[in-house]
């Protein structure tokens, strides 16, 4: 084999992941010493994103885009994995058990709301002055403000492959936006709250979160750090092992959809392995149970997780997610899609500003500011916004705001399987109607169980 440079494939994968390397450090130089991109609050990844994009567009360096989707495809699936391979802790409380749940739904509601307001646009436009409008185009823009780059690129290039030109681009163009009105409409919202007194602005020195001890590396019964097999090694075994099992179900699954030979069966396959990260998810918290029954019965004397390790494999999947998401973004198939672009981003921008002021106020009356903020920020860009705003009103963190996050996108994952389902009808323009009319339906159904459900109850256990 030649290993010089003559060999493109050999050093093509080292030098783009070098180049995002690259990038991603000066990013955070940036954030860090310049005073105006630090008063932004944009995420590092987000911004490092943006300038290899920039970089890429006037030629300067050269992205594999084909490598790039690649890995944004990967990532996201690779980040939940080892977020649900984390071993949770075995008993909480039944009232935050139930706030999470209402989380839970209220995240997925604000996906139907972003995708009824899309869809109305989209259809909208179809029926009137854009009439080569792909109508499904509308439900696109949850995936892109509420789920971000990772999900943006594999439901937009699920729909482009159906018939939607420049989908993908735009779907990613539309989590681009997401991230700069979390950035920019949450920074603004801050500075009224402190004009008004609400909270003082913290010294960002002083609000360090403390540094991890060794519990965090060697928990009691934890297989040690370095032994006949590096404890990180087993980390990435584990989640690659069950990315291994995700791909094996999915493969089944899509062939035994693919023997029905049923249209409506067939339209499902696209979403079985663009929404693969959930089948992962699923997968992850099998395994933790099984190891978990393992260890109770004495098949299995030490505990093969380490929560924190899991957490820095997921830190890194979704950074690289985003910066490989954003810098794809070709504007070019973004011509003549403008219109509903600035539309559903506007729409989204306010829409869900108004929308999670209102019901904020219901499930967290003790801490409205803080919930409201870090909600807003995940509903425009990812879970990392959500957290950088809460951490200018709640530096340490000492409101239930950021577990929310956390817990209520685990709980969003059940309520957001009938969206799944709607995702996949939509494509077709006979449903599209159909798909509207339930997400507005299922909207009010999770938004009566958020005002209105209430039980009484001690203790909750999780898996």
């Amino acid at each position: 084999m030649d290993f010089t440079n003559d060999n493109a494939a050999l050093w093509n994968f080292i030098l783009q992941m070098g180049t995002i390397a690259a990038i991603l450090i000066a990013a955070n130089v940036i954030r860090r010493k310049i005073p105006f991109v630090k008063k932004v609050l944009m995420p590092t990844a987000v911004l490092a994103g943006f300038i290899a994009l920039a970089l890429r567009l006037t030629n300067i360096i050269k992205i594999d885009i084909a490598l790039m989707e690649m890995v944004t495809y990967h990532t996201i699936a690779i980040g939940f994995i080892a977020l649900s391979l984390i071993i949770p802790k075995r008993e909480t409380n039944y009232s935050k058990a139930l706030v999470g749940s209402k989380t839970g739904a209220l995240i997925v509601s604000t996906y139907l709301l972003q995708g009824v307001m899309g869809l109305v646009i989209s259809i909208g436009l179809a029926y009137t002055i854009k009439p080569d409008m792909f109508m499904a185009a509308g439900i696109l823009l949850p995936m892109g403000f509420g789920q971000g780059p990772g999900q943006a690129n594999n439901v937009g290039s699920t729909y482009e492959a159906l018939g939607f030109a420049g989908g993908q681009s735009f779907a990613l163009s539309i989590a681009a936006m997401g991230f700069i009105v979390a950035c920019t409409v949450g920074v603004i919202y801050l500075n009224i709250l402190r004009r008004k007194g609400e909270f003082k602005k913290v010294d960002e020195n002083g609000s360090i979160p403390e540094a991890a001890t060794v519990e965090d590396f060697q928990n009691k019964n934890e297989i040690p750090v370095s032994e006949s097999v590096d404890k990180f090694s087993i980390q990435i075994a584990l989640v690659l092992m069950v990315y291994l099992a995700t791909w094996g179900l999915a493969t089944a699954l899509t062939q035994m959809l693919r023997a029905t030979e049923n249209d409506f069966a067939m339209s499902l396959v696209p979403l079985i392995w663009g929404f693969n990260f959930i089948f992962g998810s699923l997968l992850a918290v099998t395994l933790r149970g099984i190891i978990r029954l393992c260890r109770n019965i004495g098949w299995v004397t030490r505990q093969y997780q380490n929560n924190y390790l899991l957490a820095r494999i997921s830190g890194y999947a979704f950074d690289l997610m985003i910066v490989a998401g954003i810098c794809t973004i070709n504007i070019e198939k973004l011509a003549g899609l403008w219109l509903p672009f600035v539309l559903m981003c506007i729409a989204a921008a306010f829409g869900t500003l108004f929308y999670l002021k209102w019901i904020c106020k219901k499930i967290y009356p003790d801490y409205y500011y803080e919930g409201f903020l870090s909600m807003y920020g995940m509903m425009t860009g990812v879970i990392s916004s959500g957290v950088l705003l809460l951490r200018e009103i709640d530096p340490k963190f000492e409101t239930p705001a950021a577990s929310n996050l956390v817990l209520g996108s685990s709980f969003g994952i059940g309520f957001g399987v009938p969206m799944l389902i709607l995702i996949g009808m939509a494509p077709r323009g006979d449903l599209v109607f159909t798909v509207l009319g339930c997400c507005v339906v299922y909207f009010f159904l999770l938004l009566a169980y958020i005002l209105f459900f209430k039980k009484d109850g001690n203790r909750i256990r999780q898996l």
